[in-house]
């Protein structure tokens, strides 16, 4: 150790001094106070990465993030043992923050919100421990300052890993483009909402970027007060000036975690997908649902291969937790094909209809029959 101090020596508490938490201040003799800091921070910090280590493993089944995780808390372990002391300096019935807490640290909604809690926790516990180690071990703060650097980085991975706080499982995504209509294109949307759809997605290919936001706008509010959400195809810029719910991107639009990163905390991110591994990096990507096809061929898009349900069981068996929509050549007389679809995502047969309700109100009648079904 390169430092020193002089003991603490216990003083008689006054009567006029403040109390916390209704105990009255605590004394502790004879302890260098700089060893309980490092303790106690440490000992935050650890709980921290443990706790963001179960949701890789066990939530995301993330081999990759969880083993990294696992490597952080040794490392500070490692770090942590150059410092003497450090036990025997803890008192925790003196230590007059164990009862200090405030109500946001009893109130969690999801995972994510644990996670984004444990990451903050961390970051606060090693910049604590970095700043006192300076005046006990420099070569353990030196080491901790850089843990500290990874763990913002594991941080934000494992927040985009999780995605959205709540991620919507649509029943019915109508893929609205005003070439395929057969009447004017708000009226097509007005009947998805009257029939059901809980979610639109604009896709026009050939607008451009100032019309684009001007029709999305308009979507957003025709839809939104009704509880329909809406999705920009391709844009994400147009997403989120809009006020759109999300944006949808394919496999050869700009990179997901491109994408992830400019709309996290803004809006949600689908990606389309035509087989597991793609699936799997969209979600590794941080998208909150995934587009699962194509299931039939289909006239709106050029499709060399089509994948079938067999690909749509696949991904519910393998991703039981991440919202999905069906598409490719979806109509109501073959949908029923789609066993274990919880969502699906239709165009033509819906915007070229003479009355869009009434074939929206098929679809959400057949995929909830479809969701019931046995997915072997």
């Amino acid at each position: 150790m390169t430092r020193t101090t002089e003991p603490y020596a216990a003083l008689p508490p006054r009567d006029d001094e403040p109390r916390l938490a209704g105990h009255a201040l605590r004394y502790t003799a004879h302890v260098d106070p700089v060893l309980r800091i490092v303790d106690a921070n440490g000992n935050r910090a650890r709980e921290a990465l443990r706790v963001m280590e179960e949701a890789a493993r066990f939530v995301l089944n993330d081999a990759e993030l969880s083993s990294e995780l696992k490597q952080m808390r040794h490392a500070l372990r490692t770090s942590l043992d150059r410092i003497p002391g450090l036990i025997a300096s803890r008192d925790t019935p003196g230590d007059v923050g164990t009862d200090i807490s405030t109500q946001t640290e009893t109130k969690r909604r999801s995972v994510r919100d644990v996670t984004t809690a444990a990451g903050k926790r961390l970051s606060e516990a090693l910049r604590a421990i970095e700043e006192y180690a300076k005046t006990i071990s420099p070569t353990a703060a030196g080491e901790v300052e850089r843990l500290r650097y990874r763990g913002y980085d594991v941080e934000r991975r494992l927040a985009l890993r999780l995605g959205a706080q709540d991620r919507p499982q649509w029943c019915v995504c109508v893929l609205l483009t005003e070439s395929l209509c057969t009447r004017p294109w708000r009226e097509v949307a007005q009947g998805c909402i009257e029939g059901g759809a809980d979610c639109i997605q604009l896709r026009e290919k050939t607008l451009a970027g100032g019309e684009l936001l001007t029709r999305a706008r308009l979507l957003v509010e025709q839809c939104q007060p009704k509880g329909v959400a809406v999705v920009v195809n391709d844009r994400p810029d147009i997403a989120l000036l809009s006020g759109a719910d999300g944006v949808h991107i394919g496999q050869r639009d700009l990179p997901a975690a491109d994408v992830r990163a400019m709309t996290f905390g803004r809006c949600l991110m689908g990606v389309s997908t035509s087989c597991i591994d793609e699936a799997r990096a969209a979600i590794r990507a941080g998208a909150d649902y995934c587009g699962v096809g194509p299931m039939f061929a289909t006239t709106t898009k050029d499709k060399k291969v089509i994948v079938g349900p067999a690909y749509l069981r696949e991904f519910v068996e393998r991703f039981p937790d991440i919202p999905h929509l069906a598409i490719g050549g979806i109509t109501p007389d073959n949908v029923g094909e789609l066993h274990g679809a919880a969502g699906v995502a239709v165009s033509s047969v819906v915007c070229g209809a003479d009355d869009p309700a009434g074939v929206v109100a098929a679809f959400t009648a057949a995929v909830e029959r479809a969701d019931d079904a046995p997915s072997g």
